[in-house]
């Protein structure tokens, strides 16, 4: 359980009177917005566009929960949810229903890093090995640096070992393979996308500030924002009496399954659970609206785009928008045409999450699914469409150039 010592909730604003018909989305999906659509000038009137869409895909998909919110720097615009915690449909999902959001993790512990490096606990570029002397590959370790783990950069095969975190091999065996691993391009270089790798920020965290890497989200990211259900680990999702179910798909049916408990093993790449009012908390801290918290030039820092991620273009439904992609530090800098927004996405057994913000228009979106289906990326994907067909830009931020890593320091 989490104290009750908390700041007050952001403001919310009510959409659920505010509905539009399908036919709308219609005209923002297949046709030009400029030529059919006015500028709604709201976030308000696009929350209720999205929020007839998602109820209408869930039903269609049969997607057994889900939930989603819509933020802002002020605060939370909208939340809705659809379905229920399980293939009972004993309990219907709300807002408060918390899901694990997989590989979005992935954003709260950067979050947390960047924090630590602007209090001065350890810098981007320092050595992984001088906080983890463990660390030890087929190569010169010491050319890993921070910045690489969380940059998705470290030039190390891409998804080392996850085979061995399914097959629930204990963590420090799999930290002993790392020696059989071999550099296919420079640090800093190239994409390589990693869970276990991904996650020795923990011990460099640990290292440096001789605290758990739980307990430091829990007092510097998810206590003051207010995120009053986030939580890290199998024992916080499975013994919280509003938490959504797996699903797999079994004889063409949703079938609720076991939690499976060893992506946790990495709490930072997929060790977080959250509800959807809290993600809405997340996002709208993204977008400045808690600098106290993280601060708008840690954001910046992470959102800076460092390697190109070419093979994202191909996703289902993000070929239909998608120009450019690139990885920063824990976030994906997506260009839609000349738009640009930071993304992550997470699927671990049974679950499937989504979140994605726009400085330039000041506005975010955080679904999560209790269900492996892919409509996921309808749904992100068409709140963009509709965001940016119908919305102003509120801040002028012009593309961020590829930047390279920074060059390593001598030892």
């Amino acid at each position: 359980m989490k104290t009750p010592s908390r700041m007050k909730a952001p403001p919310r604003i009510d959409t659920r009177t505010l509905r539009y018909t399908i036919g709308a989305f219609a005209l923002v999906l297949f046709c030009p917005p400029a030529a059919t659509l006015q500028a709604a000038d709201s976030p308000e009137k696009v929350a209720a566009e999205f929020e007839s869409f998602f109820l209408e895909r869930i039903a269609a998909e049969h997607v057994t929960g889900a939930a989603y919110a819509i933020a802002a720097p002020g605060g939370i615009v909208a939340t809705g949810a659809a379905g229920f915690t399980d293939s009972s449909h004993q309990q219907r999902v709300d807002e408060n229903t918390v899901f694990r959001v997989a590989s979005v993790s992935k954003t709260f512990a950067a979050g947390l890093a960047g924090v630590l490096v602007q209090e001065g606990q350890f810098a981007w570029d320092d050595r992984v090995v001088d906080y983890v002397p463990g660390f030890r590959i087929k190569g010169d370790s010491s050319r890993v640096r921070i910045q690489h783990l969380l940059g998705q950069s470290t030039g190390l095969v891409p998804h080392a070992y996850d085979n061995l975190l399914e097959e629930g091999v204990p963590l420090e065996q799999i930290e002993q393979r790392y020696r059989d691993l071999s550099y296919v391009c420079p640090p800093g270089e190239c994409f390589s996308y990693q869970n276990s790798i991904f996650s020795l920020i923990e011990p460099v965290i640990e290292k440096t500030t001789a605290q758990p890497y739980e307990r430091l989200m829990e007092e510097k990211i998810f206590r003051p924002l207010d995120m009053r259900t986030a939580s890290i680990g199998y024992e916080a999702l499975v013994n919280n009496p509003n938490h959504a179910r797996p699903h797999v798909k079994s004889g063409g049916h949703w079938k609720t399954v076991a939690v499976k408990p060893n992506y946790y093993r990495v709490a930072p790449a997929a060790g977080v659970n959250a509800s959807a009012l809290d993600m809405g908390k997340w996002l709208s801290a993204q977008m400045g609206g808690q600098p106290g918290v993280l601060d708008p030039s840690v954001v910046a820092t992470l959102t800076q785009p460092r390697v190109a991620t070419s093979r994202d273009q191909y996703r289902e439904h993000w070929r239909d928008v998608l120009s450019e992609a690139h990885y920063g530090l824990g976030w994906r800098i997506y260009r839609l045409g000349e738009h640009e927004i930071a993304y992550h996405s997470g699927w671990v057994s049974g679950y499937r999450a989504d979140i994605a913000w726009s400085a330039s228009y000041g506005i975010g979106i955080a679904v999560l699914m209790n269900v492996e289906g892919s409509s996921i990326n309808e749904l992100t994907t068409t709140f963009w469409r509709m965001a940016f067909a119908q919305l102003p830009p509120v801040v002028e931020r012009p593309p961020q150039p590829l930047v390279a890593a920074v060059t390593p320091r001598t030892p």
